[in-house]
């Protein structure tokens, strides 16, 4: 099972509707929940984050905590492989990094 994260413009802003996906396994949530961005990544409609600059502190706040303290955060790598800091910390990264370019975005989620 995984996370799907998307930014869509629904006002055709950026000239496109879809502007950024990804994937991430389930297994990282207890990672994201440490680094305190579970809720802007799994369910940020509880928190009543709708658009991506709702979540660029967030977001912003908990990278900076991951790479901070990396041997911390190793610690919750999935035993199975699937889940781990290593590949964690890019999600993020490049998340955050389209959040900023499309602030207006409104965040979707699969779970």
């Amino acid at each position: 099972m995984s996370l799907d994260v998307s930014l869509v413009d629904p006002t055709s802003t950026y000239q496109t509707d879809d502007l950024y996906t990804a994937n991430i396994t389930h297994n990282l949530g207890t990672m994201a929940d440490k680094a305190n961005i579970y809720y802007a990544l799994w369910r940020p409609e509880e928190k009543g984050w709708k658009f991506a600059k709702d979540i660029i502190p967030i977001l912003k706040d908990g990278l900076a905590e991951l790479k901070r303290r990396p041997a911390y955060f190793e610690k919750f790598n999935s035993s199975n492989g699937w889940g781990l800091y290593e590949n964690f910390v890019p999600f993020v990264e490049k998340y955050l990094e389209a959040c900023e370019e499309y602030p207006e975005a409104r965040i979707e989620v699969s779970r």
